[in-house]
């Protein structure tokens, strides 16, 4: 037992749990920090939970993932690809939440939605930087320490930007709603991306020859291409015509469309540009096409399945989620409650429960492990429900979101484990960026109006929804072990 923890000491796992701190820090304070902010700034429950949507820069950032995965910046060229990406990118959040730090959600709500969409789409960008440096620092067989330190950085970083967030507004009058406040809170977190630099510093480039670099004038011109696919999704997407009704389920029917004819768009427009040679045929189908085929070739007729599990398995943990904070609060707990037992007692069980998820991953198979972890999440989603029908009750709430914690910290190591195993080292960030971009894509979707959810059938009916959204995952689980 001693000999397997000390693999977690090693250098490049230490290196990478700092890296882990990096992406984790921003994710906190584009959702549950600024739920909190927003609930206590006045902002209704239904607005509160589209911010969520943000969360759409990690759904869609295969985007942008070829640029990352091809192209070198060239002032940093001599630091290597990767750590090049890491730097600029790391740089570029700290920017992003200072300038978050500056908006006021009772006056300016638009200027607050372009800062967090900002951090979510610098941190994003980061999140491909780092999973392709993970998966190409070491073979499948030694993924399992990395993604649980990579994951345990993750969690930490969570209670800093999360728990340690959340005591600092109640510290400075938080529960009172002032906006210097929360300035201050965002402004001081902000210091803390000091770790992913010092981490990308210390760690060492990947030894992987990309045959596929592409040359500097090619390089500008699929920049500026995504670039304007990525302006072409907005401007769809913000122009799409209104639907004047009260039913939700058209509603929800009307902006699946809506996002999905935005995306369409965008890749339209990629089609054109190659159509007039903007795009350079063969380059543009080496990224963009062929790790797709790729993955289809590997993986035939089971490749939809994959999918369909990649897209689904997070989906309980993550529509539940954007809710926890909000639900908190109309319960009557204090911010200082929240920060406790949600952003610290309930992260620390979720570097155990991803400790144990990357064991059991590494000993027992990966299928194993993200069964437990399914089943995990599902059921303990069910505990919320009793607890929205429970009096308040802090020892209660501790119990929960431990257990809550402890799932969803296994499932989510067994799952980076297994969305490393089916990535190609010829397409790595590309690859990486389009599972867990649909990973994400589904659940973001939904989670966006989770807020209307509650309204129609309140908070205990909500919990149980949530579990069972998480059923079909099972299934599908056992289906591929059987096949595989």
């Amino acid at each position: 037992m001693i000999k397997e923890l000390n693999i977690f000491l090693k250098k490049e796992n230490l290196t990478m749990a700092g890296l882990g701190f990096s992406a984790g820090l921003p994710i906190m304070l584009v959702f549950s920090t600024l739920s909190v902010w927003l609930v206590k700034a006045g902002i209704e429950r239904s607005t509160v939970t589209l911010f969520s949507w943000a969360g759409f820069a990690y759904s869609f950032k295969f985007l942008w993932s070829p640029i990352v995965d091809k192209f070198q910046i060239p002032m940093l060229k001599k630091i290597g690809h990767r750590k090049s990406w890491l730097i600029t990118t790391q740089i570029l959040i700290f920017i992003s939440i200072i300038m978050a730090s500056y908006s006021n959600p009772q006056n300016n709500l638009k200027f607050m939605a372009i800062a967090i969409v900002l951090i979510a789409f610098f941190s994003a960008t980061q999140d491909i930087a780092i999973d392709a440096f993970r998966i190409e620092s070491a073979p499948e067989k030694k993924q399992g320490p990395l993604s649980s330190m990579y994951l345990a950085g993750y969690r930490v970083a969570m209670i800093v930007s999360g728990a340690g967030s959340l005591w600092l507004a109640s510290f400075l009058g938080g529960e009172n709603y002032q906006q210097d406040v929360w300035k201050q809170v965002y402004q001081t977190i902000s210091l803390f991306m000091i770790v992913g630099l010092v981490s990308t510093l210390l760690s060492k480039e990947p030894n992987i020859k990309n045959k596929n670099k592409i040359n500097r004038l090619d390089q500008i011109k699929f920049t500026l291409s995504t670039i304007l696919s990525i302006i072409v999704f907005f401007v769809v997407f913000f122009n799409f015509p209104k639907l004047s009704t009260s039913d939700f389920f058209l509603i929800f029917i009307f902006n699946i469309i809506k996002i999905l004819s935005s995306f369409a768009s965008s890749l339209f427009t990629l089609y054109i540009l190659e159509k007039i040679n903007f795009l350079p045929q063969k380059q543009s189908q080496e990224i963009f096409i062929k790790p797709i085929i790729n993955f289809f070739t590997r993986y035939k007729k089971i490749a939809i399945i994959i999918l369909l599990l990649i897209g689904l398995y997070r989906i309980a943990d993550v529509v539940m989620g954007v809710m926890a904070n909000i639900f908190y609060l109309e319960k009557g707990y204090e911010i200082k409650d929240i920060a406790t037992f949600s952003k610290f007692f309930g992260l620390i069980a979720t570097i155990f429960g991803g400790f144990f998820g990357g064991v059991v991953a590494m000993k027992s198979g990966t299928y194993k492990s993200l069964l437990i972890g399914a089943i995990a999440a599902a059921l303990t989603n069910i505990l919320f429900a009793f607890l929205a029908i429970a009096e308040k009750n802090v020892a209660y709430l501790a119990m929960i979101i431990i257990a809550d914690n402890l799932a969803s910290g296994f499932a989510g190591a067994a799952f980076v484990v297994y969305l490393s195993s089916l990535t190609s080292i010829r397409f790595t960030a590309t690859q990486y960026a389009l599972f867990s971009s649909l990973m994400l894509f589904i659940p973001k979707l939904i989670a966006g109006y989770s807020g209307s959810i509650v309204d129609i059938i309140n908070y205990p009916l909500f919990f149980i929804f949530t579990a069972i959204l998480g059923f079909p995952v099972i299934f599908i689980i056992i289906y591929l072990n059987r096949i595989k």
